[in-house]
């Protein structure tokens, strides 16, 4: 089953907003999509949260597009601020991006946000929402997958293995 971000922000309201609002805290994030052999490709790339959709935007006949086109998955990492302070987190999606070819979202977005164009739009299906911080010596990982609710795990600065939390409000 394919999950939207419409499904992640009804199964989890509360981190679907904290992750939303770190990635509207800036404007311009880091995008990692497969080349053909199979290695990582990172380009900067805009995201867009409107009508409860998460959406990626690009140029038709970018390496990014091409990428997509022949292996969907992906991985959008936010931009972590101007400095080493990481106050907010530190939040990534992974998933698979899913081109909409539909004339009526195509216009509706363009209406509204005006991309340059020609542009190829893409609705994110995230199957992995992730957010790191850190509290006193422990980092701090939550992880959202669409089989369950948000798991938060706990590594403190020892060689210990991490611990899970009993389920937090998030």
């Amino acid at each position: 089953m394919t999950f939207t971000w419409a499904d992640f922000v009804s199964a989890e309201p509360r981190f679907a907003g904290t992750v939303q609002s770190r990635f509207e805290k800036y404007r311009h994030h880091v995008l990692a999509t497969l080349r053909k052999d199979g290695s990582p490709r990172v380009t900067g790339l805009e995201v867009t949260f409107r009508w409860g959709e998460l959406w990626i935007g690009m140029m038709p006949h970018s390496r990014k597009a091409q990428d997509l086109a022949r292996d969907p998955r992906f991985a959008v990492h936010a931009n972590p601020g101007p400095d080493d302070r990481m106050a907010d987190g530190d939040v990534r999606i992974s998933g698979r991006a899913v081109e909409v070819r539909d004339e009526e979202v195509r216009a509706r977005f363009v209406g509204e946000l005006s991309p340059p164009e020609p542009f190829l739009l893409f609705r994110v299906c995230p199957e992995e929402v992730a957010e790191t911080s850190v509290d006193g010596s422990d980092l701090v990982v939550r992880v959202w997958r669409p089989a369950g609710p948000v798991r938060t795990l706990r590594r403190g600065p020892g060689d210990g293995p991490p611990r899970e939390d009993p389920r937090e409000e998030v």
